[in-house]
């Protein structure tokens, strides 16, 4: 039996009849509810793609240009407007819409994500872009129930299989770093990083840890930090490291932003930059071209991710195939003031 008519719209009732189920259970799996066996979610599933049914809102958002949800965890850092700036001006060649919003949902209950989820497809939404946030697999669920497409930008928890993650060389990128300060002749070089358990700071951290490593350099103690990627972190991670036997030569930051925190406790302190101290950044926002002296920092492609995480996302609302799940952007060094050769 099929359910498939050129002049008749499939009802839930008859997907029920067909698939042998409630109706209220159609509902549940139309609407992405969590508390339905998979074995009857694919039935159903499989049997509303036969007879072509539409959600509601998949309708609406079919009558006007595709609009794309995007939650930062922040909206205030010169990362995120680079980003933002890319994901816009996609959307302009694409024809699209943007909806911004705060992420702060992710470190809720699962049920707030499910109200999200569903709020989207009510609304129409093509799908969810999620920056350098905390989404877990148990929360990117409440989306892929409901077939609303994601993409994650630099997450922090590495993405489930099937989830798009748009990212930058960090490994790479954390070597460039570290070996740009071996080659100036430092020995003692630290790493203030973000978040311990963050992918891209991972990386970052492997990539100076390697630099070192290669040239038969250890780490002293004391000489790794995490805390977050902001200037605060900058702040509390430069007063610890002065407060070491020996005090490091160089430091690697692990993003501009806690790279402006170390130069602002430096110039309370009298620290020189690059005299007394080399810093490298991580990012290559405005902050590292606009700070005093101007920052030696590794550049993201920032405008160039957030395109491609747009074009992305719409690429999977149209259900085209993709060639990958994971993209990398290649990652450069930028040599400016606060670097110099150990002195």
């Amino acid at each position: 039996m099929s359910l498939a008519s050129p002049t008749r719209k499939p009802t839930l009732a008859a997907i029920a009849r067909l698939t042998g189920v409630s109706a209220p259970t159609v509902s549940k799996v139309v609407n992405g509810r969590g508390d339905v066996a998979e074995g009857t979610r694919a039935k159903v599933l499989a049997a509303l793609e036969e007879a072509g049914y539409e959600s509601p809102g998949h309708r609406r958002n079919s009558d006007g240009p595709p609009t794309v949800e995007v939650a930062f965890d922040s909206v205030t850092s010169n990362y995120s407007s680079a980003l933002l700036n890319g994901i816009l001006e996609g959307a302009a060649e694409a024809g699209a819409e943007i909806v911004v919003g705060i992420s702060g949902s992710s470190r809720g209950p699962g049920a707030d994500l499910d109200r999200k989820a569903q709020r989207m497809v009510d609304e129409g939404r093509a799908g969810l872009i999620v920056v350098t946030s905390a989404f877990t697999p148990s929360h990117l669920a409440a989306f892929r129930r409901r077939r609303l497409p994601v993409v994650v930008v630099d997450p922090l928890n590495p993405p489930p299989a099937g989830v798009v993650s748009v990212g930058a060389t960090n490994w790479s990128g954390g070597r460039a770093a570290a070996e740009h300060l071996l080659d100036l002749g430092h020995e003692r070089i630290a790493y203030l990083g973000g978040p311990e358990s963050a992918e891209c700071n991972q990386a970052r951290l492997h990539g100076y840890l390697s630099a070192l490593m290669s040239r038969g350099i250890s780490v002293e103690a004391g000489y790794v930090i995490h805390g977050r990627f902001r200037a605060e972190s900058g702040i509390s991670g430069l007063t610890a490291l002065l407060a070491l036997e020996k005090a490091p030569t160089a430091i690697f930051a692990g993003s501009d932003a806690i790279a402006v925190g170390v130069l602002r406790e430096a110039r309370l302190r009298r620290i020189r930059v690059p005299e007394d101290l080399s810093l490298v950044g991580f990012d290559g926002t405005a902050l590292a071209e606009d700070s005093v002296p101007a920052l030696t920092s590794v550049a993201q492609p920032l405008h160039d991710m957030g395109r491609i995480a747009l074009r992305t996302l719409l690429r999977q609302s149209r259900g085209e195939q993709l060639d990958s799940h994971r993209v990398e952007l290649a990652t450069q060094l930028v040599v400016r003031e606060s670097t110099a050769p150990l002195s």
